[in-house]
């Protein structure tokens, strides 16, 4: 008589499947928004930083020349910077200018987020409150 061996190769049942599925599915759902919040955030941060580095840069202008330069690009122009600084959040690099608050000087005198409202109070760090 010959032996017949059958052998059963061992898989994952459907269930089995189905909850590691599952398992995934509520990992994702808990970790994912984290993950977004920080890209966020963290777009938040270097706009601050652009914005940080451009005051710094009409102020090194105004201490240099006496006046405010007229258009962000003059700042670009005259080596201030090296270019205008892309808005991570909004992803162009349209800032809105503002003017000096003293009728007597014209120019750009601060600039902002073109998404934020023009004019709205800032702290120290430039951050809109």
């Amino acid at each position: 008589m010959s032996s017949v061996h059958v052998y059963r190769i061992r898989g994952f049942t459907l269930i089995e499947l189905v909850v590691v599925m599952a398992i995934i599915g509520l990992l994702l759902t808990v970790a994912l928004p984290r993950y977004m919040h920080s890209i966020d955030r963290g777009k938040e941060q270097v706009r601050q930083q652009n914005l940080a580095v451009m005051r710094d840069a009409i102020d090194k202008y105004y201490g240099d020349n006496g006046q405010y330069p007229e258009t962000l690009d003059e700042l670009v122009v005259k080596h201030y910077l090296r270019a205008i600084p892309v808005d991570p959040v909004n992803g162009d690099d349209k800032w809105a200018v503002l003017a000096s608050p003293d009728e007597s000087k014209a120019g750009v005198y601060d600039i902002s987020p073109a998404s934020s409202p023009q004019g709205a109070p800032r702290d120290q760090a430039g951050a809109v409150q």
